[in-house]
């Protein structure tokens, strides 16, 4: 497993667990389905990307909403696009998509509902399933440029921000 780099690197590693999880199934994102006639595939998007608690070990976190949108076909039986979001929730749960576990929360809120179009219809060829998942990105906080780990005990010095009070830890 390689280090997380980037946010992108999330929708990239989710659609290679469900193209091999669906190998019969269209995956991808918006470009993939552009001009596409036949709807029937999953849609990975990413809603939202907000600030989250660092990790323990110090890099910053990245709270990513992430939307799997599951469309069949016009025609197809009652219900195959729930039956179809249910099993990409059940794949969704405990699952990191092959990314490090020290980068990658599991998914959390996860839930799926049927596409709302505008005003009161809604599609049930298409189901949204979305959940919420935490990236570490960045260096560890112990790997700061100067090479060494710093403390200060706030009653031991008269200016908190002056690297220049700082200590090394000790071992």
């Amino acid at each position: 497993m390689s280090l997380i780099e980037k946010p992108s690197q999330l929708p990239v590693a989710i659609g290679a667990a469900l193209k091999s999880a669906f190998p019969h199934l269209p995956v991808g994102n918006y470009q993939d389905f552009t001009g596409v006639a036949d709807k029937t595939g999953v849609l990975i998007s990413v809603e939202r990307n907000g600030p989250a608690v660092r990790s323990l070990e110090g890099r910053k976190a990245h709270a990513l909403s992430v939307s799997l949108r599951a469309t069949v076909a016009s025609g197809a039986a009652a219900f195959e696009a729930c039956d179809l979001a249910s099993q990409l929730m059940d794949l969704a749960l405990d699952n990191r998509w092959g990314l490090p576990p020290d980068q990658c929360d599991l998914p959390t809120a996860i839930v799926a509902a049927p596409f709302g179009l505008t005003g009161t219809e809604t599609d049930y060829d298409t189901w949204i399933v979305s959940f919420t998942q935490t990236l570490y990105l960045g260096p560890l906080l112990l790997e700061d440029p100067t090479g060494k780990p710093l403390f200060a005990r706030t009653w031991e010095v008269s200016d908190i921000d002056d690297p220049d009070q700082y200590r090394p830890l000790q071992e």
